[in-house]
């Protein structure tokens, strides 16, 4: 195992040279959870693509004692680790693990980054954050009214738009009522 973890540490010092990155990600990858140590240490790396690509593994292999400092990603300095902290946060096609953040320790720092993030791609990403809870929190749906009607970029006004009541994706993922309140 220990090798592994070597080789694993190395793949680290790939990860910022643009034509091994891929393929450092890959081997990564094909650690498995084996490689969540390491990866969790690049989190916290002095460059962004290593904290970048990291986040990109942790959408495949998000673990509970991983959340925490994936969550501290969300202010990271760099607008793409920011945008990747955000879609593993909201996606569940991607995950093998199990793990899914609480509301409580996501929400009101997806609605800071919605209303004011400078860059239009992580207001975007965001949505999708914040539009996990639109059907239960009047927060979520305030924030994303409100991009709707006063983000400065047409693409964060449009998808917030899908995430509001009567927009496809509040329509998709609307509970439906159970059987037994349908009898009733």
């Amino acid at each position: 195992m220990t090798a592994a973890i070597d080789v694993s540490d190395s793949l680290l010092a790939e990860l910022p040279i643009p034509h091994r990155a891929k393929a450092a990600y890959r081997h990564l990858v094909s650690c498995g959870f084996e490689a969540l140590p390491v990866v969790r240490r690049g989190l916290h790396h002095a460059n962004a693509d290593v904290r970048y690509w990291c986040c990109q593994y942790l959408d495949r292999f998000l673990e509970a004692e991983v959340l925490g400092d994936l969550i501290a990603m969300l202010h990271d300095s760099d607008h793409r680790v920011r945008i990747s902290t955000l879609h593993t946060l909201t996606c569940d096609r991607c995950k093998e693990g199990a793990c899914r953040p609480e509301e409580a320790a996501v929400l009101p720092c997806a609605l800071e980054m919605l209303a004011s993030d400078p860059d239009p791609h992580v207001r975007a990403q965001a949505v999708e954050l914040v539009g996990q809870w639109v059907h239960t929190n009047s927060a979520a749906e305030a924030g994303l009214l409100n991009a709707m009607t006063s983000d400065a970029n047409s693409t964060v006004r449009k998808k917030a738009g899908w995430y509001l009541p009567g927009g496809p994706i509040y329509l998709r993922t609307r509970p439906r009522p159970s059987r037994r309140s349908q009898a009733a």
